[in-house]
């Protein structure tokens, strides 16, 4: 029987509030891999914004920008990038109205204004410094997910404009833009596919509304104590926080771990 695979969400989930690893989560992760269990993150961000956590523990597979771009120990084996003209209406539109996008290459992004108070409100939350602007990025490069900044009122105008994306929140005024039925789900499955693993072997540890998908998709969804109630009404366990044992607890509750050896 082959080994298990877990793919763990970061900010919220791998990182607490303070976007730091606890040191049970980084046992934790060592233990599983000692075992020969495949890790894997599973995330909403470009690798460029999590190589630090990679480092830290030892993870060279992942599941980025929602499913768009799919790494197996450092080979690239899914992409699926985002029509280019598309992006240039929604450049387009987004600048008549005032708002702001980032685009989201496999190894970089960009963001369409300076200084806008969207922007800075959401890469504050990440705890990052304001991106470089470049509104020609994706026109020079492949783009994968791109990030729209408006206010909560304002979406509807692009769900409305742009049937062919998912607008995803992750921020009081930040989406995610997705080509519709994107998600890390579809990336989950393809490197299951690239595995021959079946899904009821995989695991899944998130808490935000890009990691409902996935937390059906996968034979054992595990929610964050400080999840979203959507991601824990999607999930079969609830575990503690992530800044409360919250990864540690949930691989005991599903056997993953063994309590009475890492306790």
């Amino acid at each position: 029987m082959k080994k298990p695979i877990v793919f763990f969400d970061i900010d919220g989930t791998l990182l607490t509030e303070e976007k730091t690893i606890p040191a049970t989560t980084k046992k934790a992760v060592r233990l599983l891999q000692e075992k020969g269990v495949h890790t894997v993150i599973a995330t909403g961000r470009v690798p460029k914004m999590f190589y630090w956590i990679q480092k830290e523990l030892n993870i060279d597979s992942y599941v980025s920008m929602n499913g768009q771009y799919v790494v197996f120990e450092g080979k690239e084996i899914y992409t699926n990038p985002i029509d280019p003209e598309r992006l240039q209406s929604l450049t387009a539109m987004t600048a008549s109205k005032g708002h702001a996008l980032a685009y989201c290459s496999h190894n970089d992004f960009k963001v369409s204004e300076k200084n806008h108070p969207l922007i800075e409100s959401g890469f504050d939350a990440l705890m990052m410094a304001y991106p470089e602007v470049d509104t020609e990025f994706y026109k020079q490069s492949s783009i994968y997910q791109g990030h729209l900044y408006c206010e909560g009122k304002d979406e509807k105008l692009y769900v409305d404009h742009f049937p062919d994306f998912s607008f995803v929140k992750w921020h009081d005024c930040a989406y995610d833009i997705l080509p519709k039925g994107a998600s890390k789900a579809v990336g989950i499955r393809k490197m299951l596919e690239t595995l021959d693993m079946k899904m009821e072997n995989s695991f899944a540890f998130g808490d935000g509304l890009n990691d409902l998908e996935m937390l059906t998709e996968v034979g054992k969804g595990i929610a964050m104590g400080n999840a979203v109630p959507e991601a824990k009404a999607a999930a079969d366990v609830i575990t503690t926080s992530s800044s409360n044992n919250g990864i540690l607890n949930g691989l005991i509750q599903v056997g993953l771990l063994e309590r009475d050896l890492v306790l």
